[in-house]
């Protein structure tokens, strides 16, 4: 196992931040927290664990989907020393349509 860098593109950091909003408007700001530290716990343990998730080539070469608590799919891609975490959908958003 290699140990990879995990890095956030804008549209996976305002997909976090919109999704911290709407759990705090709907649970509060202690419940937006712990999900978001665990959301992103899960994209950083992907620095030793890259290969997980299903990989999606046939929406575009490389990109690999991860589900999280049956609520949110992170999406991903895996390069020799970085992941990229490109999206976090959460709920029932169609993420497949971002990526035709």
């Amino acid at each position: 196992m290699r140990r990879r860098i995990v890095g956030f593109a804008p549209e996976a950091q305002a997909d976090l931040v919109a999704l911290a909003d709407w759990i705090a408007d709907k649970a509060g700001e202690t419940a937006a927290e712990r999900y978001l530290d665990r959301i992103i716990a899960a994209c950083l343990s992907l620095a030793i664990t890259a290969e997980r998730g299903t990989q999606r080539n046939d929406l575009r070469q490389g990109l690999r989907t991860m589900g999280f608590e049956r609520r949110a799919t992170i999406i991903f891609t895996v390069e020799s020393a970085e992941v990229l975490i490109l999206r976090v959908f959460y709920g029932g958003q169609n993420w497949e349509t971002a990526f035709q």
